[in-house]
């Protein structure tokens, strides 16, 4: 039985008979294709053109900084999921190590990621469109487009009902197209003719300035891109042999998803015709980017192709999405921020059947008022964002509690997590930050939601007090807080009153500071006799 976790959200009969119901079944194959699928959806068919558009060629490094930024935040996770395996890890280690105010905050936002899964179907809706014009128009879904789209969220649901094993093995061979496609893609582009001197024409490399590498991480799609690496850990209950197969997995997943990326920024960067470029990459405007470039260079097969890996490659996204969401809301429902009722797991087919039917709702909801990808997207990197963030303290958390109270070291940590963990946290705050006030002013109010939350829930809970659960969790609405009022006075989008790059320098500092008063209030919060224990001992 896992120790030192909050009574009244894991130490009862009811919360282990269900957890007892997952089926230990996915090896490491089965969860680097989880991994991958996740990561490789909607972002390669949009997020080339909006970088560019963005960035430029400097989109390039855009890139590599996220592939970075996801190693960091990797490594973080991946010690997690190796040492302390759960179904919907990425939901409980904050609640583990800061107590319920920031497992609330946390899981609230998680709830509204499940938007991702939205932003994944209105893609598809948006490459269908080019057979059915009338599913997407100015951006949006329209209404029959909405109907269909809420259509494809119940298939969706239907083919996560049944056991994990078939389900993984639906996904492998929906990984295997996946990988194909986008490689058949860059060679084609390629062989069709290049042009030369792109990375330094139509105003040089970076022709906004690298400070619009930054803003292409979020407001490009970049982040949202490459994100999804965490998959394979919301499934590490699940998983044989978890502290081996969860690592290896994340981080084959991320290398090879970013290689793929980096190949398909260069074959457009490369293949787009002079006569696009009159306005420099700002005037590149696609509705169906890689369709419509193949379709412009005579490739009609690859056209073809594309168009249908175009429901393929998003819908498997969405397939491992509604998977992830439904551990996520099983997890949420652990952590008692939703009724017990969605934690229960189907003794027959081991899934959260009742959890799948109540994210099918929040997508479908999710979908009326954001109906376009970039939207959906820009707001969806920073819930994601502040996941990583809360991830990163606990990690930190652990540790300290756990080498103050003499526990030796447990097999799975990762070397060099005492550096990356706040390294992590202070890249995840700046990557919140670069996404933009025009996204921040709707994303962080709408996540410190949590905080009325908890105190409506505070009042029905069990252990320690309101006033503890504030002090130890206050670090995080001081942080969301802090990052609102820089937005608005930074440069990105904001008002400008704190220039470049003394703004993004305060986020770093701010952020700095926050992180280590965040790890000794949560080894405060694991070292009072209400809580006195971290998290579960590695299976």
């Amino acid at each position: 039985m896992p120790r030192n976790q909050p009574a009244e959200s894991l130490a009862t009969p009811a919360v282990l008979a269900e957890e007892r119901r997952l089926r230990k079944e996915l090896g490491f194959w089965a969860l680097t294709a989880i991994g991958f699928s996740n990561i490789l959806g909607s972002g390669w068919l949009f997020a080339a053109m909006y970088a560019a558009r963005t960035a430029g060629p400097a989109a390039l490094l855009s890139w590599i900084a996220a592939g970075a930024l996801c190693g960091l935040v990797a490594l973080v996770m991946v010690e997690l999921g190796a040492t302390r395996p759960e179904g919907g890890g990425t939901v409980r280690w904050p609640l583990y190590a800061s107590g319920r105010l920031v497992g609330t905050v946390i899981g609230w936002s998680v709830l509204l990621s499940v938007g991702g899964t939205a932003a994944e179907i209105s893609a598809i809706m948006q490459y269908a469109a080019h057979y059915l014009p009338g599913l997407h128009a100015g951006g949006r879904l329209s209404a029959p487009g909405l109907g269909v789209a809420v259509g494809l969220s119940v298939l969706l649901t239907a083919l996560n009902w049944f056991a994990v094993r078939m389900f993984a093995r639906l996904n492998n061979l929906v990984s295997v197209f996946k990988v194909v496609v986008p490689v058949v893609t860059v060679v084609a582009l390629f062989l069709s003719g290049t042009h030369s001197g792109r990375l330094t024409d139509h105003g040089g490399f970076a022709p906004y300035g690298y400070a619009a590498c930054l803003t292409a991480l979020a407001g490009g799609g970049i982040v949202y891109s490459v994100n999804g690496f965490q998959a394979p850990l919301d499934f590490s209950g699940e998983a044989r042999n978890p502290r081996r197969n969860v690592p290896a997995a994340v981080l084959t997943g991320i290398g090879l998803a970013v290689l793929v990326y980096l190949g398909l920024q260069l074959a457009f960067l490369f293949t787009v015709p002079e006569s696009l470029l009159g306005g420099g990459w700002q005037g590149v405007d696609f509705e169906s980017p890689f369709g419509q470039l193949a379709l412009v260079l005579n490739l009609h097969w690859l056209a073809t192709l594309l168009y249908a890996d175009a429901v393929i490659s998003p819908g498997g996204s969405a397939y491992v999405g509604v998977a992830i969401d439904a551990r996520h809301t099983y997890a949420l429902a652990k952590n008692g921020l939703l009724p017990r009722y969605f934690m229960r797991i189907d003794a027959r087919s081991g899934m959260a059947h009742r959890a799948l039917v109540l994210n099918l709702a929040v997508i479908v909801v999710f979908m009326l008022p954001f109906g376009g990808w970039q939207d959906i997207v820009s707001v969806m990197g920073d819930m994601y964002l502040l996941t990583y963030a809360a991830s990163a303290v606990a990690v930190a958390v652990f540790r300290a509690h756990e080498r103050g109270s003499g526990v030796p070291r447990r097999a799975g940590e990762v070397p060099g997590v005492r550096w990356i963990a706040p390294v992590s946290f202070v890249v995840a705050a700046e990557f919140v930050f670069w996404s933009g006030w025009h996204d921040l002013r709707l994303a962080l109010p709408l996540v410190l939601l949590g905080v009325p939350l908890f105190l409506f829930q505070q009042r029905r809970a069990e252990g320690p007090s309101a006033r503890a659960q504030l002090r130890h969790g206050a670090w995080l609405v001081v942080h969301l807080a802090a990052l609102t009022v820089l937005s608005w006075l930074g440069t990105f989008g904001g008002s400008g009153r704190l220039p470049a790059p003394y703004d993004s320098v305060a986020v770093g500092a701010v952020s700095l500071g926050v992180f280590v008063w965040a790890v000794r209030s949560g080894a405060d919060h694991l070292g009072t006799a209400e809580a006195p224990a971290t998290a579960a001992p590695a299976a």
